[in-house]
């Protein structure tokens, strides 16, 4: 019994120290990591190295002996092993093939002629088939030779006919509960929710949180049943697609590495790029200043509101283009939907921007030293604040949340729609909108 206890202490201490690894991984210099997955035992070393992410997988393959190379990939499923290669690069797709069993190299070739954000690149081609002329005591002693094989899930069992055209769908639940003799087709459920090989991700994404689902069928345009993709797989990938979008609506090109792995030169490409675009977008606003250099001579006063004006409609717009980024992302607002989008944010946005109008109008009116900071017509400066601010705000809320319709319209992606791009647009319209504002109201008052 003394002896049990021990191992099963060892047991949990060798647990929690793989999981300590895992949680800290990604602190870990590279050096560290091959110096603490090497001091592994074997089986703990497994179970790391299956719970990785598939950018460190590729790490510790790319400095392993091609014999330990081939002992590493053969733990992992064929979409796994497509991920590898994909991350790795297909230049050295052969030589990885190479490693594979002849069964388990057909697998991969085959998900890796898909695009890698497909239903068809995420699937996985092990699934539980059966034959809808099968008996339920039949199916059950089959789907036990088929588990051996390390089908990806056995949650649900999918019924093929003899071309593999997906007929029905029979849960374990069900196939328990069903009488011995009966027949699959029997039992089978023949309205499956299934998707094309060619589905993005995302959309998958959205119909795995739709349907509360673990796993759905993958069809090809002749509805021959290709794989299945399984809820784990779509949320890595999700998880991918949200980083993505992040990082494009902060204005930075998408991170191909942790952050701490990612080298200077990599960063300052990563984030240069936008930042050169944003600056020379920027540059237009002292353009649209020296257009009206002749009203700021004659009134300095407007000069003290340019940060204010700018901040308002940049704030806006910035709120309004990552509501509606993540909106479409979601599928909760489509393109047809730009309309009703456009009716609701001109609401919000005169809504909002009568509100800091007269926060402005007021707080110009209630200063102590007005007439000596904002000259004797005071109140046709506060009134000119408080109408630009006004147009502003409407302006960029408007703008921030068109811009994401238009970049999909146009086939690009809305995440690209991002704040600080929207933020340069509203900058520099912001003013030409509030000297033009001012060049009206304050005409043979300050100008």
């Amino acid at each position: 019994m003394d002896n049990d206890n021990q191992v099963l202490e060892k047991d949990l201490q060798e647990q929690e120290e793989v999981l300590s690894l895992t949680e800290t991984w990604s602190a870990l210099s590279p050096a560290e990591r091959r110096e603490k997955f090497k001091e592994l035992p074997r089986t703990e070393a497994e179970e790391l190295f299956l719970s990785l992410r598939t950018h460190d997988q590729a790490e510790l393959i790319a400095e392993a002996a091609p014999l330990e190379k081939r002992g590493w990939i053969r733990l992992l499923a064929p979409d796994d092993v497509a991920d590898l290669i994909q991350e790795i690069g297909l230049d050295q797709k052969d030589d990885l093939l190479s490693l594979l069993d002849p069964q388990t190299r057909r697998e991969v070739t085959v998900l890796l002629a898909y695009a890698e954000d497909a239903a068809g690149g995420l699937m996985s081609s092990r699934f539980c088939r059966l034959r809808p002329e099968m008996t339920v005591d039949e199916a059950i002693s089959y789907i036990r030779i088929q588990a051996k094989t390390h089908v990806e899930t056995i949650y649900y069992a999918y019924v093929l006919d003899s071309e593999q055209k997906l007929l029905g769908v029979v849960s374990f639940r069900e196939l328990f509960s069903a009488t011995p003799g009966r027949k699959i087709e029997e039992i089978m459920q023949t309205d499956v929710l299934k998707v094309p090989v060619e589905m993005d991700q995302e959309q998958i994404g959205r119909i795995f949180a739709q349907q509360d689902l673990m796993a759905v069928p993958v069809v090809d345009e002749t509805g021959i049943m290709k794989g299945i993709v399984t809820f784990d797989d779509v949320a890595t990938a999700i998880q991918e697609e949200a980083t993505e979008d992040i990082h494009k609506i902060g204005a930075v090109e998408t991170l191909d590495a942790p952050y701490l792995k990612i080298s200077m030169a990599e960063m300052l490409k990563k984030r240069g790029g936008w930042l050169l675009i944003l600056f020379l977008g920027e540059m237009f606003t002292a353009t649209a200043m020296a257009f009206f250099e002749d009203e700021l001579a004659k009134a300095i006063v407007l000069s003290m509101f340019i940060p204010l004006i700018i901040s308002s409609g940049g704030n806006s717009g910035s709120q309004a283009s990552t509501i509606l980024i993540r909106s479409i992302a979601l599928g909760e607002v489509r393109l047809r939907d730009w309309w009703r989008v456009l009716g609701r944010e001109i609401l919000t946005g005169l809504c909002l921007g009568v509100l800091l109008g007269a926060i402005g109008f007021i707080r110009i009116m209630l200063w102590p030293n007005r007439e000596t900071l904002y000259t004797e017509h005071y109140m046709m400066v506060a009134a000119t604040v408080c109408v630009s601010v006004m147009g502003v705000v409407l302006w960029g809320t408007i703008s921030g949340s068109m811009l994401p319709f238009i970049l999909k319209k146009v086939g690009f992606d809305p995440a690209s729609a991002s704040a600080p791009a929207v933020a340069t647009l509203v900058d520099v319209t912001g003013l030409v909108i509030y000297f033009t504002v001012a060049s009206f109201l304050l005409h043979g008052i300050l100008l």
